[in-house]
């Protein structure tokens, strides 16, 4: 088969049996099942043998089996049986209670699962991103994780991360194109990868491999290694191993000291292993199991789950926690508001202007551009006549998305919204009265000081600009320039009820918390 870097789009659709518009959903199926699910194995396909063998690989672990099989050497079956039934009974515990939580994480995963959108048929649909086959026709765009390699058909305005693949932490440009076959992966602009994401623009993509095929499954197979230790689990096994140090000396001391009383050897050597075997703390790894159970129970009633017993005792241990803030510490559910103009009084054309951005626009689904929907459409407002022309995405560099739009007798109309500061920048006038007045140093403050002063009240701000402009056939980033600034868009997402309690208690254990979000500084 030809490699997909070195052939065009028409190309490889005719060598993976498809076409522009997908696959149908019998092929689709059909493939699925010979190519099997898109996803990169992880530790927990191991199964529960690994997880129920971990329980007793510990060296107290093998300390115990070690003094109950002495102990059954000397006769003493009812040590040796209760022994075994403290390190199973233990073992077991710690089992069911690890095997419980990673059912759970998995159920969880299952819910969380990466969705796509993909041409099936002739039709968009979305579906698991586990269930991409070869020869699907991917659709992505800014914002979005690459689902599984494939070369490129058609772009718009695409830069893509890729640092997770090749460590180039620069965003490259993606078009469709012919490569030679010898070009290295960090060069292949016209092909997409697993574990890399769209910064800006949008991008049809053409499925070539999935799954460990894929060249980032191939990274993973290379790297696999086991779950890091954690600081609980390294002191038990270092005292654990410390214990076994002291036996050995200990029956090394008694066995060279009876030998020097002229002691019978066998007699010595018994005398020896039983005083080593009494040393081991056979309750130890039972105490050890019910306490962390006990602990993983009173989480799970809070709602957390715990995947490994042993984790239990770092979260204890925690001195600084860092949180996001959006669905964690607030409801996570975001409003539009108001629409304010350059005042901060209310403006009907501020609100109508964000709605028409955000009801045509296609590049990247957000909370944001559903909550100016949602007031919208309880205001009764529609599209009506207004005919969308060009849109320029959003993307993460300039942080604002363009509509350009077009209405009888009005010719073109650019809308932008997106971050303050980056759609100030491209403005040079302000709408005051109805009427277009240059954008002074002067307003300029006065405006970065209502966003910051909502800012502080709260609210995450859009701002809104527009410009009249002639009509053209393609729009580009270029174009965003000499904007009239119209207004803001304020959204808020309230704290949870229980957000400042929460707050106050970490505090009270003198536990520091780090904000992590990218709404505001």
């Amino acid at each position: 088969m030809t490699a997909g870097w070195t052939i065009d789009g028409a190309a490889a659709l005719r060598q993976f049996g498809t076409a522009p518009g997908g696959l149908s959903d019998a092929d689709a199926a059909a493939r699925l099942a010979t190519a099997g699910p898109n996803r990169i194995e992880d530790r927990e396909e191991r199964g529960w043998p690994m997880l129920l063998a971990r329980q007793f690989l510990g060296p107290l672990g093998l300390i115990l089996v070690f003094g109950a099989i002495i102990s059954m050497a000397l006769g003493d079956w009812l040590d040796a049986g209760i022994i075994l039934a403290i390190l199973f009974g233990s073992g077991l515990l710690g089992f069911s209670q690890e095997y419980r939580a990673t059912k759970a994480v998995a159920a969880l995963r299952a819910q969380l699962a990466l969705r796509v959108t993909v041409r099936r048929g002739g039709k968009e649909v979305v579906v698991a991103a586990e269930t991409l086959v070869p020869g699907d026709v991917v659709l992505l765009s800014a914002g979005n994780l690459v689902p599984a390699d494939g070369v490129v058909l058609e772009t718009r305005d695409c830069q893509v991360t890729e640092a997770a693949l090749t460590g180039e932490s620069m965003p490259v440009e993606k078009t469709p194109g012919v490569l030679p076959e010898d070009t290295p992966v960090a060069q292949r602009s016209n092909m997409l990868f697993t574990g890399s994401s769209l910064r800006s623009g949008t991008a049809a993509m053409l499925v070539t491999e999935t799954g460990k095929r894929t060249e980032f499954g191939a990274i993973a197979r290379q790297l696999r290694k086991s779950e890091p230790e954690t600081e609980f689990a390294r002191g038990i096994r270092h005292f654990g191993t410390m214990l076994l140090k002291v036996m050995i000396v200990i029956v090394l001391a008694v066995l060279a000291v009876n030998q020097l009383l002229g002691r019978p050897v066998a007699e010595s050597l018994l005398f020896a292993v039983a005083l080593a075997v009494g040393l081991s703390p056979e309750m130890l790894p039972a105490i050890i199991s019910v306490t962390l159970a006990a602990g993983a129970r009173h989480l799970a009633a809070g709602g957390v789950i715990v995947r490994r017993l042993d984790a239990i005792e770092n979260l204890g241990s925690m001195d600084v926690l860092c949180t996001d803030k959006t669905g964690t510490l607030t409801e996570g559910v975001v409003r539009l508001d108001a629409a304010i103009g350059w005042d901060g009084s209310p403006s009907a054309e501020v609100d109508r202007a964000a709605f028409l951005n955000a009801s045509l626009e296609t590049g990247i689904a957000n909370p944001l551009d559903e909550a100016i929907t949602v007031a919208g459409a309880d205001r009764k407002f529609t599209v009506g006549e207004v005919r969308k022309v060009d849109e320029i995405p959003y993307d993460f560099v300039r942080r604002r998305l363009t509509i350009v739009t077009a209405e009888p007798g009005a010719g073109h109309r650019m809308i932008t919204k997106g971050a303050f500061a980056e759609v100030l920048a491209i403005c040079s006038s302000l709408r005051k009265g109805g009427k277009d007045v240059p954008l002074d140093d002067k307003s300029r403050a006065a405006l970065e000081d209502m966003v910051r002063e909502k800012g502080t009240a709260g609210f995450r701000a859009l701002a809104v600009a527009e410009r009249r402009v002639r009509p053209q056939a393609k729009y580009r980033r270029e174009d965003e320039t000499g904007m009239t600034f119209l207004g803001l868009a304020l959204f808020l997402d309230p704290p949870k009820r229980d957000a400042a309690e929460a707050l106050r208690g970490l505090r009270a254990k003198g536990i520091a918390l780090k904000l992590i979000t990218g709404d505001n500084r």
